[in-house]
C-alpha cells in the first residue's frame, strides 16, 4: 500500500527536522503495517507500507498518526512561539470542526492510498517515490540516494537510514511462502 499524506496550507513540517515525527513510523509496525518505503518531502511525506493481517485498517493506523504528529507538532510551534505558522494552520480548520473547538489543522483531512501489487510494481512506486525528490518543482539534494529522510539511500546503497526499513522483497517471499502453506 501506498499513502501519500500531504499537510495542510502548504506547510512544510517534513524539511524541519524538529517536526519531523520519526518514533511514529518507525512504531507502525506494531500497529499492523511494515515500511518497506519513505521520502519525506517538504511538505507531504510518501510511505510504502505493507499491510499485515493483523493490521485494524490502514485508514485507522494513518488517521492515529496524523493526529499524534499534528498535536505534536502544534506543541512545538507554540513552545517556540510560531505565532506565524499557527495563523497558517488555523486558516486551514473548517467551520464544522472550528466549532467543535480544534483550532489548527496541521494535516489535510484525508490521505491517498493506493494498493501495489507485485514487484513491478512496487519498484516503480519506489522508484516515483525516490526520484521526486529530484523533479519537478522540488529539487531537494544532487544525488536523490543520498538525501537523509529518504529509504532510497537503503535501496541503492544498502545503507540504513532514519526510519526502519524492510526490503519489500522478503515481504513479498514470506507471504507467498505462507500463502503456499495455507
Amino acid at each position: 500500500m501506498s499513502p501519500h499524506l500531504p499537510v495542510t496550507n502548504g506547510f512544510h513540517c517534513w524539511s524541519r527536522p524538529r517536526f519531523i515525527r520519526i518514533n511514529w513510523i518507525n512504531q507502525l509496525s506494531s500497529r499492523g503495517l511494515v515500511t518497506c518505503g519513505y521520502v519525506m518531502m517538504p511538505n507531504h511525506l510518501h510511505l510504502l507500507v505493507y499491510v499485515q493481517k493483523d493490521c485494524k485498517g490502514l485508514n485507522s493506523v494513518l488517521g492515529e498518526g496524523k493526529r499524534f504528529m499534528a498535536y505534536e507538532i502544534i506543541s512545538r510551534l507554540i513552545d517556540k512561539n510560531e505565532k506565524s505558522i499557527l495563523a497558517q494552520l488555523a486558516k486551514g480548520v473548517q467551520v464544522n470542526e472550528r466549532s467543535k473547538g480544534k483550532k489548527h489543522q496541521v494535516f489535510r483531512l484525508s490521505f491517498d492510498a493506493k494498493a501495489v501489487v507485485g514487484d513491478e510494481s512496487i519498484n516503480k512506486v519506489l522508484d516515483y517515490m525516490h526520484h521526486n525528490l529530484v523533479s519537478g518543482k522540488w529539487d531537494l539534494v544532487e544525488d536523490y540516494t543520498k538525501y537523509a529522510y529518504s529509504s532510497a539511500g537503503f535501496y541503492k546503497r544498502e545503507e540504513e537510514g532514519i526510519v526502519k526499513v524492510e526490503d519489500f522483497r522478503a515481504m513479498i517471499s514470506e507471504s507467498s511462502t505462507s500463502d503456499s502453506e495455507g
